[in-house]
């Protein structure tokens, strides 16, 4: 999976550096539209698949967010957190547990019956203080 992380930091690095070479305008209506189209794809696409798990996966594919954010006029002086709050994004390790959590209720209700059979099974206890239902994690067959 590092290659993988690897692969999408550079598409996205490349596809960065063509936008900031052509777009004369810094604005924010300028660079947001152009980086959700041309650039999240690449870091989000089969995320639940491939989803980076060490530190420095994560922090190489966030490098991507981060550079995009500061090309914005204007908010090049604030951190990388504050950035995202005036552009109401969420950060991508935020949309990959959105992502992780909407597969998991589709799972839930039915949507992969046959691909991952068995993976989560639902286990009624009652030691789930009144909520009645919890997951239990069972094992992938190809």
């Amino acid at each position: 999976m590092v290659l993988q992380c690897a692969l999408a930091a550079q598409k996205t690095s490349r596809i960065l550096g063509c936008i900031k070479r052509m777009v004369a305008s810094r604005s924010r209506e300028g660079i947001l539209p152009l980086y959700s189209t041309l650039v999240t794809p690449h870091l989000e696409y089969c995320v639940q698949l491939w989803s980076p798990q060490h530190r420095k996966d994560v922090d190489l594919l966030e490098w991507g967010e981060r550079r995009a954010t500061k090309m914005i006029q204007g908010l090049e002086h604030l951190s990388y957190e504050e950035r995202l709050r005036k552009l109401r994004l969420f950060s991508l390790q935020k949309r990959r547990l959105q992502g992780d959590l909407i597969a998991a209720f589709q799972y839930l209700k039915g949507a992969y019956k046959k691909v991952g059979e068995g993976l989560l099974t639902r286990a009624c206890s009652d030691r789930t203080r009144g909520k009645g239902f919890k997951l239990k994690e069972g094992r992938f067959k190809y």
